[in-house]
């Protein structure tokens, strides 16, 4: 009896050993995380370009990224310059698809 019992028991372990090795792919939620790093990074690197220039102007700029890589650019630039130099440099950042320069001239 003892060793039925212990062979029904290694069975059904292995059982679920074996279809918990087969779902191990990656789930949707680690794919959103990876996603959402990659998004960061390249909204830092875009704010530590605007921030380089030195332009104390630039740093009324929000930076959002989207997982595809589009940066939308919003917030106040005191000209219409400015407003252009923040998208040449998002522009010219590596990971960043396209620009949306929403940014408003005061």
């Amino acid at each position: 009896m003892k060793t039925l019992l212990l062979s029904a028991t290694v069975a059904l372990g292995s059982a679920f050993a074996l279809s918990a090795i087969a779902a191990d792919t990656p789930s949707e939620d680690a794919a959103t995380v990876g996603t959402y790093v990659k998004n960061s990074a390249i909204t830092t690197k875009v704010k530590t370009k605007l921030a380089a220039k030195h332009l104390s102007t630039l740093t009324k700029i929000q930076v959002d990224t989207d997982k595809n890589g589009v940066v939308w650019l919003s917030g106040t630039a005191p000209t219409k310059d400015a407003k252009d130099l923040a998208g040449m440099i998002t522009k010219d950042t590596d990971g960043v698809t396209a620009v949306h320069n929403n940014i408003v001239v005061e």
